[in-house]
């Protein structure tokens, strides 16, 4: 099946966007399902639940925008700490996530990687996980990242233990550990670093998201809860990026 169809130029410029300045990797995270539930009197899965088709829509309008990466944070190591009925419907929400998106995954022609930890996911993820990873491997779309039991500190914890290896097994000198001797032992190791982080129902924190890779990521943080995340929120988020001077450090270019 043929990849998603872009936009073209004059599409994109009625949508008040300029190709030029969309980042290539946008890692959001998706905040606020259980909120939109329990405002609404629902129970908090429902939330969840409804948060599924702002996944959907994000994703493929992402492929037609020309993405090169979407990263969305779905299950934190942190969130352990929540009841265990919400996180078995929550496991249970992402592996029927996984059956039911393979053809689009197919048929958006996308990269498919899931990040993070991989102890404590039921055996039933982690058989979608393999077998979309598989059908994926030599898609040549935007890589859709899934983040799930992924904890950014831990992510560094493991790499510094995989450096710690080579160094003992005589493979690297400690003197030659570099920034990108880092990087490439990260779970994200080959993938770009985000340009725009967003957070959704108006949490200002990062929550231990990416913390090596967004160092000089621009952030933006919306008050609309994930269930309620459409398009024209992330044309608004896209349009406030594109308006930004990325200096990493440097001055104005006027200056």
């Amino acid at each position: 099946m043929a990849a998603t169809e872009k936009y073209n130029t004059a599409e994109m410029t009625s949508l008040g966007l300029e190709p030029s300045r969309l980042p290539e990797h946008v890692a959001i995270i998706m905040d606020g399902n259980g909120r939109w539930a329990s405002e609404r009197g629902m129970p908090r899965i429902e939330g969840h639940r409804r948060g599924v088709d702002s996944v959907r829509t994000i994703v493929e309008e992402s492929a037609r925008l020309g993405l090169k990466q979407l990263t969305l944070y779905c299950l934190s190591s942190e969130n352990w700490k929540r009841p265990k009925s919400e996180l078995e419907l929550l496991l249970q929400l992402f592996e029927d996530y996984l059956i039911s998106e393979r053809e689009e995954i197919i048929r958006q022609d996308l990269k498919f990687s899931v990040i993070g930890r991989r102890e404590g996911l039921t055996e039933g993820v982690l058989r979608e996980v393999a077998q979309t990873e598989s059908i994926a491997q030599h898609h040549q779309g935007m890589r859709l990242c899934l983040a799930v039991n992924y904890g950014s500190r831990g992510e560094m914890t493991d790499a510094c233990r995989n450096i710690a290896r080579a160094v003992q097994r005589g493979e690297l000198n400690p003197e030659s550990i570099q920034e990108e001797t880092i990087s490439e032992n990260l779970y994200t190791a080959g993938m770009p670093d985000p340009d725009l982080v967003i957070r959704t129902a108006g949490e200002m924190r990062v929550s231990n998201y990416l913390l090596w890779q967004i160092s000089y990521a621009e952030i933006w943080v919306t008050p609309t809860c994930w269930p309620d995340f459409g398009l024209e929120t992330l044309y608004e988020a896209l349009r406030d990026y594109a308006s930004r001077e990325r200096r990493f450090g440097g001055i104005p270019a006027s200056q």
